[in-house]
């Protein structure tokens, strides 16, 4: 491991080490979910604080030429700002007495506190993918706000078939707009559960039916509202995370003999061509 995680001069053996980083790994795995629709770009190391966010044009269909000397705008870059990389972290404390007793007794290491930690750290890196967050006066967009995202309003999803039908229309107006999927739909858990039911008198549930629209996948995240379902094209041409570090353990110190650790992990989400994304918003169209 990388010396800034100073992990040799934590007092856990690599066994106790090994269990710790499966259970973060395994919360990650089982608790983020825009990792399911948005593909990785690196990772590139800790050091790297800023990596290039450009914003292509360029974007007509492809050209049909039997010579292939018509001319085409090509895909190119038409801005690049720098976007900076933050910090996503959460600390834990494992006590003195609970290291000794397993030392002394020969159990496993009690690592819910990570665990906790891990949980902490999706929770608030999908609520940046979503929602967008400031940071010392930087502000990263989510997916829910991005400038030039496609929005429709939302009906009464309440109502047998109104879900369905508003992501037809959103899948429609990313169509119409040259993003052909696949698709994938996240809302809030609400709204997931309230899919599940009768539709119509097709013998299917309606989320049955949203997912032959939807192919992507239909995911539940808590950090959405019950007011807005996000839509998206999904593909690394329209968006990536870049991550400088992906989720890791460091030690930090040991303080009046209790031990203190951070788990922590650097990423941005850069969004390329934010027409990729439609929102349906309660009250909102455009």
């Amino acid at each position: 491991m990388a010396d800034y995680l100073l992990r040799d001069q934590a007092p856990l053996s690599e066994e106790q080490w090994e269990r710790l980083d499966q259970t973060v790994k395994g919360v990650a795995e089982r608790s983020l979910v825009g990792r399911r629709v948005i593909p990785l770009f690196g990772p590139f190391g800790p050091g790297v604080q800023a990596i290039p966010k450009d914003v292509f044009c360029g974007m007509e269909q492809g050209k049909v030429d039997l010579l292939g000397e018509e001319e085409g705008g090509p895909v190119h870059c038409a801005t690049r700002e720098y976007l900076p990389l933050p910090v996503i972290y959460k600390d834990f404390r494992i006590h003195w007495r609970d290291l000794e007793t397993s030392s002394q007794m020969g159990l496993a290491l009690d690592v819910s506190p990570a665990a906790a930690a891990a949980a902490f750290c999706a929770s608030a890196e999908d609520s940046m993918i979503f929602n967008g967050v400031e940071a010392n006066g930087v502000a990263f967009q989510g997916l829910k706000g991005a400038e030039g995202r496609n929005r429709i309003a939302m009906s009464d999803w309440s109502q047998p078939g109104s879900s369905f039908q508003d992501v037809v229309n959103a899948t429609q107006a990313l169509i119409q707009a040259d993003f052909f999927g696949p698709f994938a739909l996240v809302v809030s858990p609400r709204l997931y559960a309230g899919m599940n039911r009768l539709h119509g008198n097709s013998g299917r549930l309606e989320i049955e039916q949203v997912q032959r629209i939807a192919t992507a996948g239909v995911y539940q995240t808590p950090v959405l509202a019950d007011d807005v379902a996000i839509v998206l094209s999904v593909g690394a041409e329209n968006m990536d995370l870049a991550v400088g570090q992906d989720l890791v353990t460091a030690f930090l110190e040991t303080l009046r003999m209790n031990h203190y650790f951070r788990v922590f992990e650097i990423l941005a989400l850069r969004i390329k061509r934010p027409g990729a994304i439609c929102a349906i918003e309660k009250g909102g169209a455009g």
